[in-house]
């Protein structure tokens, strides 16, 4: 995932209206790459650890989208550990 793909999904995350078309999969590498350290919790939860604050996120059930609900528990959880685009875009990761 490139700085420009991680900076439109933070963008797309944090856009209102919430997007409903947001894959898992793009979220799962975006937490990776933000140096996120994410467990397998019990059943479809992930404990993730991101710039020290601890959050449960939830994948999708019967599909790989998120539902707006899962857009927004992201976006909550993105804000408090300090993971917005403009904090992002301010931290000189942008090229």
């Amino acid at each position: 995932m490139s700085h420009k793909h991680i900076a439109q999904l933070l963008r797309t995350i944090f856009q209102d209206p919430i997007s409903g078309n947001i894959h898992w999969r793009d979220v799962e590498s975006l937490l990776h790459h933000l140096g996120a350290e994410v467990d397998q919790h019990t059943g479809a939860r992930m404990r993730v650890v991101l710039n020290g604050v601890e959050g449960i996120l939830h994948r999708p059930h019967h599909s790989n989208v998120l539902n707006r609900q899962d857009v927004k528990n992201l976006r909550e959880y993105l804000a408090r550990a300090r993971a917005t685009p403009s904090m992002y875009e301010a931290e000189g990761k942008q090229p």
